[in-house]
C-alpha cells in the first residue's frame, strides 16, 4: 500500500509518521502521480502545531504538503492534454506528502527536461507567492520594493522576479545571507530594531512598496517606511491585515503560472536553491529545520 505522512494530534515534529494509504484511483477529470519530490514549507509546521486549529478543518490523522512534482501513471474519464508517463510538477491541499495522490488535471503542468525534480517538487508554493504578491502589489519598473525575509523560498522568488520587472529590491535577511541577495540583485540590510532607519540610509529617496512574509516587527517597520498601505503586502500576518488596513496576499494558484515559473528555472533565470533534501520517511527532520526560520529557498522531500 502507498504511503504517506500524517500527524494524528498537534505537536512537534514527531508527532509525523508514515501512514499507509488505500491505492487512490484517478476519478473524472483527475491525474493520479507517483510522486517524486515534494516542498515543505512553514504552513505545514504551522498545522502540525496546530496554529491555525479552529480556523482550518483538519482531520486526524491529517496529511500535509501543497506541492509535488512526479509522474503521471493514470489519467482520469473525460482528461485531456496528459498522459500516462508524463513527468508533471503541481499543487494540492495538505496531501502532498506521499507516495501517491490524485490531483485535478488542471492542478499540474508539464515538468520541463531542464528543470531537476527537488525543484520542480518545490517551486509552486512560493513561486506563485511571490508572483501573485508582486502582481497585486503593482510592483514595476522603477520602484523601490522592500522584502522581508528575502532569503527565504518566498523572499527568493520575489527578489529575482522584482528585479526582472526593473525593481531595486532591498531585503532584510541576517548578515550570513548577504552575500547570497546580492547574487540575487538584491541590497541586504539586517533585519531587528532600527530597521525603518537602515533602510532610509540606503533608500533617502523612500520606498515604494513592501512584500513582508515575516509579521509582526517587520510590518512595524513597513508602516514607517510606506504612507500607501494598499502597497504594503503581508503573506503572513492576518491580524496585522486587519488593523492596519494593508493587504493580505494571498494570490489564486494556476497551471498556467506554474509553467512560466517552471520554464524560467528550467533555463537557469529563475533560482532556488535547498537548504536539504530528505526521504519522505524525513519528515519530522525537515520541519525541525523549517521550524528554525533559517531556511535558504526550500526544504525538500523526496520519494523512490
Amino acid at each position: 500500500m502507498p504511503t504517506a505522512i500524517a500527524f494524528s494530534e498537534y505537536g512537534g515534529p514527531d508527532v509525523l509518521r508514515p501512514l499507509e494509504t488505500a491505492e487512490a484511483v484517478a476519478g473524472p477529470g483527475e491525474v493520479r502521480v507517483r510522486v517524486r519530490a515534494a516542498g515543505v514549507n512553514p504552513v505545514d509546521v504551522k498545522l502540525r502545531r496546530g496554529d491555525f486549529a479552529g480556523t482550518v478543518a483538519v482531520t486526524f490523522p491529517q496529511r500535509l504538503g501543497n506541492e509535488f512534482a512526479g509522474v503521471i501513471d493514470q489519467v482520469g474519464a473525460g482528461v485531456t492534454g496528459r498522459a500516462v508517463g508524463e513527468e508533471v510538477l503541481g499543487f494540492t491541499a495538505m496531501a502532498a506528502y506521499a507516495e501517491v495522490l490524485t490531483v485535478p488535471a488542471d492542478s499540474v503542468t508539464a515538468k520541463p527536461a531542464g528543470l531537476s525534480w527537488e525543484v520542480a517538487g518545490a517551486l509552486s508554493a512560493v513561486g506563485q507567492t511571490a508572483s501573485n504578491a508582486l502582481r497585486e502589489l503593482k510592483v514595476g519598473d522603477g520602484d523601490t520594493l522592500l522584502v522581508h525575509a528575502a532569503a527565504g523560498g518566498v523572499g527568493t522568488v520575489a527578489v529575482q522576479l522584482a528585479r526582472r520587472l526593473g525593481a531595486r529590491v532591498i531585503g532584510t535577511a541576517s548578515e550570513r545571507n548577504h552575500e547570497y541577495l546580492r547574487s540575487l540583485g538584491a541590497e541586504p540590510v539586517v533585519y531587528g530594531e532600527g530597521l525603518a532607519e537602515r533602510v532610509r540610509a540606503l533608500a533617502p529617496e523612500g520606498v515604494d512598496v513592501v512584500l513582508d512574509a515575516v509579521g509582526s516587527a517587520a510590518v512595524d517597520a513597513s508602516l514607517e517606511l510606506v504612507a500607501d498601505r494598499t502597497r504594503i503586502g503581508t503573506t503572513v500576518d492576518q491580524k496585522a491585515a486587519d488593523e492596519h488596513g494593508i493587504v493580505r496576499l494571498r494570490g489564486a494558484r494556476s497551471a498556467e503560472l506554474l509553467a512560466e515559473l517552471a520554464g524560467l528555472a528550467a533555463a537557469g533565470d529563475l533560482v532556488l536553491p535547498l537548504t536539504a533534501v530528505h526521504p519522505l520517511t524525513a519528515a519530522a527532520e525537515a520541519h525541525r529545520e523549517v521550524e528554525t526560520g533559517h531556511v535558504r529557498g526550500k526544504v525538500v522531500l523526496t520519494v523512490g
